[in-house]
């Protein structure tokens, strides 16, 4: 049996990046404190500002804001002059950590991992024993995933998403019967339906919280085309109800993606489209090694997206199911034209326009 050579340099490389890691990985908690508090923002808007003038500025602890100032100091994030023992959020940081960079805002994402870390002690035993991690574990994952979906769905409908659909937006117009399932807390079918009066929007979700949110943004918006209802999609019976069916990232973690599939091909009609945006990846990991976030999207898989599933016997298909996955089980529900768009501007999704004929 051949031995290893050990290389001393690579593995003084190897620590080096492990400590990286190490620092990424608390920074990246720390960004979303900073996110979830407003001190970005309240940042943005300061001249260099002493610690207490921050926190006063943001009404927070000045104590806490302080240690805070410091894990951004020294990850290089923000910048201290130690003569006026002021903080600063340069301008080109602050295009990527404030509200008001809209999608390009990386710390809205960073909220996702302590969300997921807080799950770890159950997905260790679920290493050790199977099964899954269920929905209600996951105390935050709805109002992230909503403002998640605000910057990357509900902001691009209008000007990129629907124009993907040839027609689409006359049909709106016009008005058609349209339908999202696993719409969390219905924020794309919200705008859908102020922008389109003519046409009737249903949004199903299994989850109650995220109706429950979706059915008061109906009341509070005073719409009277949209109605949202708890339901989970694999129980979907309708037939030949709708011209348009959606799923905005909400196939690969249904327990049985291939039941959902197959109920949204009898639910559309035979002229109907149906929109499905999901992850773009490989099926294959050998084909994901270039992928820019792929670290990421497999560990929200095995925290999230993959765990939901197998918790309720379900297939677990996880994040990166792929493409190719994907078409399978398209082909398997009855559709046979499929055609993937993508959007030059968003470097994490593929839409899939299906159709029946």
């Amino acid at each position: 049996m051949a031995t290893q050579t050990f290389d001393p340099a690579k593995a003084e490389a190897f620590a080096d990046r492990l400590l990286g890691i190490l620092n990424s990985g608390a920074i990246a908690i720390m960004i979303s404190i900073g996110h979830r508090t407003g001190l970005f923002d309240k940042l943005a808007t300061l001249p260099p500002a002493t610690s207490q003038a921050i926190a006063t500025a943001a009404n927070l602890d000045e104590r806490y804001v302080r240690e805070w100032l410091a894990a951004m100091v020294t990850g290089q994030l923000l910048t201290y002059d130690p003569a006026t023992q002021t903080y600063a959020l340069p301008a080109e940081h602050g295009a990527f950590l404030t509200r008001a960079a809209g999608s390009d805002n990386i710390a809205t994402f960073a909220q996702y991992l302590p969300q997921l870390a807080s799950v770890e002690d159950q997905i260790v035993a679920c290493f050790q024993q199977g099964g899954g991690v269920p929905y209600a574990q996951f105390a935050r994952f709805h109002e992230i995933m909503a403002e998640d979906s605000g910057l990357t769905v509900v902001a691009a409908l209008e000007d990129h998403i629907l124009p993907l659909v040839p027609g689409l937006v006359a049909d709106l117009e016009r008005g058609i019967d349209v339908l999202d399932l696993g719409c969390g807390r219905g924020l794309a079918l919200l705008k859908l339906a102020s922008l389109f009066p003519h046409s009737r929007f249903t949004g199903l979700d299994f989850a109650a919280e995220a109706i429950a949110f979706a059915q008061a943004q109906v009341q509070q918006q005073g719409l009277a085309n949209i109605h949202f209802a708890v339901q989970d999609a694999a129980t979907l019976n309708a037939v030949n109800q709708y011209d348009l069916i959606t799923t905005f990232d909400a196939i690969h973690d249904q327990a049985r993606p291939d039941l959902v599939l197959a109920n949204i091909a009898r639910a559309l009609r035979p002229t109907g489209t149906y929109l499905m945006q999901d992850i773009r990846a490989a099926s294959d990991v050998a084909e994901n090694l270039d992928h820019p976030i792929a670290p990421f999207l497999y560990t929200v898989s095995c925290l999230h997206c993959m765990t939901v599933s197998l918790a309720v016997g379900g297939m677990g298909l996880g994040t990166m199911w792929g493409e190719a996955k994907a078409l399978e089980l398209l082909g398997a529900a009855g559709f046979t034209s499929v055609e993937i768009k993508r959007l030059a501007h968003d470097l994490q999704n593929n839409f899939y326009l299906v159709r029946r004929d």
